[in-house]
């Protein structure tokens, strides 16, 4: 018979009025002897021979659907999309038989409940199939709907509303993962307590290929029961390639992706730790050595950066590196070492010891890696808009930023890491963000908690171990833009304003603040950090920062704990380690935040709830130089026209400024990268505007990073840029100039150019960099990391000139235009020391023609 689930059905036991009759361990022994555990494969590439059901319940095969023949003359996209949906109504089919299962053994069991000889009780029934009920009748109408809906297909066929409802009734689905661990744990103790039951823990299946082929399949009870779990994982990943091949004019297209949506963010909500049959290998004694975590780290090995994949398991730490393998074989992990979770522990305090040597390449280095990667990415895209676009040049071209992007990331990370083995032995990884050491480190320690033993792994079961890694890991590809399809996100670019408002949920007072990361080149790198507020259980910051966007796609936010006790020093990354008391993450979505208001959203994080708004502006516009249209105040007027005013040679903001940064921020971390809190800086340009006379009181009690952002940006908003419209073409050629005598003479020629007022204020900001420069030690601020910050800022032309020079203006930070500028400030930051008077004594031995 082929009625409905029949050709999937369980055959574990008999009933009888004694209990169960259950297949024997010979029974479940394949030819060689050994016990197997395959697993039937739903996905929606499926072999197209897997048995789906008709409306009338027979077995049907998801055979090609008609006019979809190779070569046909039908629309790819609608062909494509009723594939997919062939391939998934087969799969649904499987799932729904592979539910009914799990279901069959329950009314008996719940029979047996009220005897006086109970299986289990009628608790342990409802833990352990806990809305499995709701889940199959939510499927079953689902499929029902559907498959008409594909034998009747053409071009004015929708199914988005089918989709976009079974979306919305996941909200089951969160009840019963939330109950997941708990089912599975009474299942185990149930079947270890109860001979009965753990017959029917084992299912064996029957799935009828044809008529004359039987294949038998054997599952865990605990790995069927996974299957709703990993069923929205696999829904979603259809949603995608649904919307793939759907036009946007199609009625299916908005329903589609709002099912998209609750899809991802239900996926994205729920604890994704719970993956037995997945992640799970078998050790020689029985035991299940589960994958918890994995992905790509930088080693420090001999004082050299090494890429590995670090895979975390629940009893130890392996730590490995793809093996070379001809073209044409199978990957391979190669061990490097591994360390028992029992004999891990971090680096205390007292005996932190500084670290050893390490390889680092110098700043401009991969500042020039970025660079060559935006120009990589501008070609590809070039590539393929071209009429005769060949995808043999866009595989080079993917080729040569692969490998530019694999060295960035290898040497971009500074964020030590060093675990160590009790037997004397400690390792070195260097991450890109607190955020990435935190989960690291909090994974682990969750895992010591429970009571683990060392183990020892003989040379066989390492290598079996290491063998399992490429079928277990999570993490396929490194975190580069070569690596990602066409139709992903390529990021944002320009700025993103971000209030951070309050925090609640604290249970005891502290002093407490917020730093916010942003992903940058595949990394993640921090980007603003909020004040302390003091002891307190509910800070109230308000603070907005400007977050310069360079492809970025994801914003986390950190809150912690300050620790003000110094014998905490961390010799490591000499800063206090203050505690995290919670992390979390959103995803920048263009459509979202792209909105001209500000959209407010809320990250939970242990029980902490960080309120906080955020939108977006692009680079293009943000950059905009608009001339002042009031006649006072120093914001957007003309340098010459505010030092005339001022009697001064250098404007008062600047000369302010520069001084107070002298005085306490020249040892600040970051001091001109960490974005102040934008409220403070537009107060402090009110107050400079209106020449309040408590400017100076509001100075000295304003945070040091509003003020360099006050600076920073007077200097944005200059009507024209501080080096002139009129010289910045020359500038690009000058420093373009390959001889170094000839670049000198045009590059001094071009200072001695520049009005007066413009030229000393260049040369006081010049010396004040430098000034800053020489504490890099302290705040890791070099003449290439102020060269960054400021070059752009001091050359941009206005938008007039842009529009008579027909620039057009690059998405990514990194163009050719803004390095170029970036370069032309380091030329004069490295130069010796540049004199007003030696140059103006110069001027009359050269001609005044630029």
């Amino acid at each position: 018979k082929k009625k409905l689930g029949s050709h999937l059905r369980p055959s574990y036991f008999n009933y009888n009025t004694d209990g169960y009759e259950g297949d024997t361990a010979e029974d479940r022994k394949s030819q060689d002897g050994s016990e197997t555990m395959p697993f039937i494969d739903e996905s929606p590439t499926m072999s197209p021979h897997l048995c789906a059901r008709g409306q009338d319940g027979e077995a049907v095969s998801p055979t090609r659907p008609e006019g979809l023949l190779p070569g046909g003359g039908i629309e790819k996209g609608l062909e494509m999309k009723k594939l997919v949906l062939s391939g998934f109504l087969a799969s649904e089919g499987i799932y729904i038989n592979q539910l009914e299962a799990l279901l069959l053994p329950m009314k008996p069991l719940k029979a047996t409940a009220t005897t006086s000889k109970p299986v289990l009780t009628m608790e342990q029934i409802d833990t352990i199939f806990f809305m499995i009920q709701d889940i199959f009748e939510i499927h079953k109408e689902f499929y029902d709907a559907l498959s008409p809906n594909i034998q009747q297909w053409d071009e004015k066929v929708t199914v988005g509303h089918l989709f976009q409802k079974l979306a919305s009734q996941l909200g089951v689905y969160k009840a019963f993962v939330d109950n997941y661990k708990v089912a599975v744990e009474t299942a185990e103790k149930c079947s270890q307590a109860n001979s009965q039951f753990q017959k029917i823990s084992e299912v064996r299946y029957f799935m009828t290929y044809d008529d004359s082929i039987n294949n038998s399949l054997m599952f865990v009870f605990a790995a069927l029961l996974y299957k709703p779990i990993d069923r929205v994982t696999r829904s979603t990943l259809v949603l995608h390639d649904l919307l793939k091949h759907t036009p946007k004019d199609h009625p299916d297209f908005t329903l589609l992706q709002d099912a998209l949506r609750i899809s991802q963010n239900f996926l994205s909500s729920i604890n994704e730790e719970i993956d037995p049959r997945r992640t799970a290998v078998t050790t020689p004694k029985g035991e299940v050595r589960q994958l918890v975590k994995d992905g790509f780290l930088v080693e420090v090995s001999e004082g050299s950066r090494k890429l590995r994949h670090v895979f975390l398991f629940t009893d130890l730490l392996l730590c490995a590196k793809m093996k070379k393998t001809a073209v044409g074989r199978h990957q391979q992990y190669e061990c490097k070492w591994y360390i028992p979770l029992a004999d891990l522990s971090f680096q205390t305090l007292d005996d932190s010891d500084s670290l050893p040597h390490v390889q680092t390449l110098p700043e401009h280095e991969i500042e020039e890696m970025k660079i060559k990667i935006s120009s990589i990415k501008s070609e590809i895209q070039k590539e393929k808009k071209a009429q005769k676009a060949q995808s043999r040049n866009v595989d080079r071209l993917r080729k040569k930023m692969n490998e530019q992007e694999s060295c960035l990331l290898l040497h971009s990370p500074t964020i030590p890491f060093r675990i160590h083995n009790k037997h004397g032995k400690s390792y070195l990884f260097l991450l890109s963000s607190d955020y990435e050491r935190s989960e690291w480190r909090e994974s682990i320690q969750k895992l010591q908690k429970k009571d683990l033993q060392a183990c020892v792994l003989s040379s066989v079961e390492l290598q079996v171990l290491t063998g399992s890694c490429f079928k277990l890991r999570t993490v396929h590809n490194i975190p580069v833009t070569s690596n990602k399809d066409d139709d992903e996100s390529p990021g944002l670019y320009g700025f993103l304003h971000v209030i951070v408002h309050k925090a609640t949920g604290f249970k005891e007072s502290a002093n407490l603040y917020c730093t916010l990361e942003v992903d940058s080149f595949g990394y993640f790198v921090s980007k603003a950090k909020t004040r302390v507020f003091r002891d307190t259980t509910e800070p109230r910051w308000n603070e907005e920062f400007e977050i310069e966007l360079e492809g970025s796609q994801c914003l986390r936010i950190l809150c912690y704990e300050k620790c003000y006790d110094k014998s905490k020093l961390n010799k490591d990354d000499n800063e206090i380690v203050d505690k995290i008391m919670g992390k979390g993450q959103v995803q920048l979505d263009p459509q979202t935040v792209q909105s001209k208001n500000w959209h407010m959203d809320v990250i939970e994080m242990n029980g902490i709830k960080v309120e906080f708004s955020m939108k977006f502006t692009s680079r293009d516009l943000s950059l905009k130089r608009t001339p002042s249209k009031k006649q006072s105040g120093v914001f957007g007027v003309k340098i010459s026209v505010v030092t005339k005013r001022e009697r001064s040679k250098v404007p008062y903001i600047v000369r302010q400024c520069i001084e107070e940064v002298e005085k306490r921020g020249i040892d600040e971390v970051g001091i001109y990268r960490i974005s102040g809190v934008a409220t403070d800086i537009q107060a402090l340009k009110a107050a400079f505007d209106a020449n309040t006379k408590d400017i100076l009181v509001m100075l000295s009690d304003m945070d040091i990073n509003a003020i360099a952002g006050t600076l920073k940006l007077y200097f944005r908003e200059l009507p024209e840029p501080l080096l002139t419209d009129r010289l910045y073409p020359a500038f690009m050629e000058g420093i373009a100039l390959s001889d170094p005598a000839a670049k000198e003479n045009c590059m001094m020629h071009l200072l001695r150019s520049l009005p007066d007022p413009n030229l000393i204020t260049f040369l006081t900001l010049l010396e004040h960099l430098k000034r800053v420069a020489e504490k890099e030690p302290v705040n890791k601020m070099s003449l290439h990391n102020l060269a960054t910050v400021f070059g752009p800022t001091l050359l941009r032309p206005s938008e007039s000139e842009i529009s008579k020079a027909h620039i057009t203006l690059a998405s990514d930070i990194w163009s050719h235009d803004v390095m170029a500028q970036v370069q032309v400030l380091l030329y004069y930051l490295q130069h010796p020391p540049i004199s007003f008077a030696e140059l103006k004594k110069n001027t009359l031995y050269f001609s005044t023609d630029v």
